[in-house]
């Protein structure tokens, strides 16, 4: 098989990809190892920033999200009983955000991948990544039995920090800087309308919470637990205890209980790789950084990274200049690593960590009460929230 660019991954970055590729006259092939199904229905992120809402938009792919998502203009911050809503449009010139779930996202760009792009194979196994800084870089995969080379002009590796294009950059040119967080998030799906109409960040003694949805009729809350913790070992009751003492307020806000449908325990992590490029070889996504979801920007950064090839492959197109291409990782990095720097500070603002000193949780409330009092720090959150510039 040949094709220009051969994507690793069909999460949202890789099938944007494919779909900016094909609305440029690009043609690629998309390599992904899990079935259909499981594309479509594994729970990620649900939280998109303005930037990919126009993205997804302009790429024709956001007719459902429009339709079917829940445009946010602002969020909660809960502290000392205290309610404090930060405005987006109104600190930002009028940006928001959507809530619009990983998963509906990825349904709606494989659809548009198979009616209209080229091939997107399922149950593809990437094995290895070759020759990435060569003319001719290729991807041997495993596909129905059997093993096969796509030869590519460029590979763009969207398959996660377990897949097989970060590993293909050599150990001698890489660079990591990581931290792993002590705790981790228990999330819940509950069929229960949610119990406010933005998501709601508490910074509690007891821990950090979260109140989330997915639907009018359908909740998303997390309680922050040791990272060790089993899902299964708290009951419904449990949780839904620990979440109304996590989010009580002083006035007369109720919690909604309903039936829980889905535990899962979520590790915090952040995680940088450099560089994102290695000759023709070049890493999106969860492939190179991860943030702790406290900021929401995981399939944000994503988007970003896979844009950013995208109008810099065009651009060498256009123009037969590769400048953009080349300065891809840099660019991307820009932006990593203010995501990262926001992600950090919305974590350790609001979560409780296990060897923190009284004097600690002072100061945790003192940035909470700076930014309910002053526009300037709380421009800054709605603007990192909503997100950075692209490219």
């Amino acid at each position: 098989m040949r094709t220009t660019v051969g994507i690793i991954g069909a999460g949202p970055a890789g099938l944007l990809l494919a779909r900016l590729l094909h609305n440029a006259g690009i043609d690629s092939v998309v390599l992904e190892s899990r079935d259909r199904a499981y594309v479509e229905h594994r729970q990620r992120a649900g939280i998109l920033e303005q930037g990919t809402v126009d993205v997804l938009r302009a790429a024709g792919a956001g007719e459902r999200m429009d339709r079917e998502g829940l445009r946010h203009d602002g969020i909660e911050l809960r502290f000392d009983r205290r309610r404090h809503r930060v405005d987006f449009p109104a600190l930002t010139g009028g940006r928001s955000v959507m809530v619009y779930a990983q998963t509906e996202v990825c349904k709606d760009l494989i659809a548009l991948q198979l009616e209209e792009g080229g091939p997107l194979l399922f149950e593809a196994e990437a094995l290895a990544v070759e020759g990435a800084d060569s003319d001719r870089p290729s991807i041997r995969f495993r596909h129905q039995g059997r093993e096969d080379v796509l030869e590519c002009d460029y590979v763009v590796g969207c398959d996660g920090f377990w897949g097989v294009a970060r590993t293909a950059v050599p150990a001698s040119l890489s660079r990591v800087f990581e931290r792993t967080y002590p705790f981790g998030w228990l999330g819940i799906l509950a069929d229960v309308a949610p119990s406010h109409d933005e998501l709601v960040y508490a910074r509690h003694d007891r821990g950090f919470a979260l109140l989330s949805m997915r639907s009018p009729s359908v909740s998303r809350l997390y309680l922050q637990v040791p990272a060790d913790t089993d899902a299964g070992a708290w009951s419904d009751e449990e949780i839904w205890d620990e979440l109304e003492r996590r989010l009580e307020t002083a006035d007369d806000w109720a919690l909604h209980r309903g039936p829980i449908t889905q535990k899962s325990v979520t590790p915090m992590r952040s995680y940088v790789h450099e560089p994102m490029r290695h000759g023709r070889l070049f890493l999106a996504g969860d492939a190179a950084h991860i943030v702790p979801p406290t900021g929401a920007k995981g399939l944000n950064l994503a988007v970003g990274d896979v844009v950013t090839f995208a109008r810099a492959l065009v651009h060498e197109k256009e123009t037969g200049w590769a400048e953009l291409l080349d300065a891809y990782s840099e660019t991307c990095l820009r932006r990593v690593w203010q995501a990262e720097r926001f992600s950090y500070d919305m974590t350790t603002m609001l979560h409780r960590d296990p060897d923190a000193t009284a004097f600690e949780g002072r100061l945790q409330l003192a940035r909470l009460d700076r930014i309910s009092s002053c526009r300037a720090a709380e421009t800054d959150l709605a603007e990192g929230y909503t997100g950075f510039p692209i490219g």
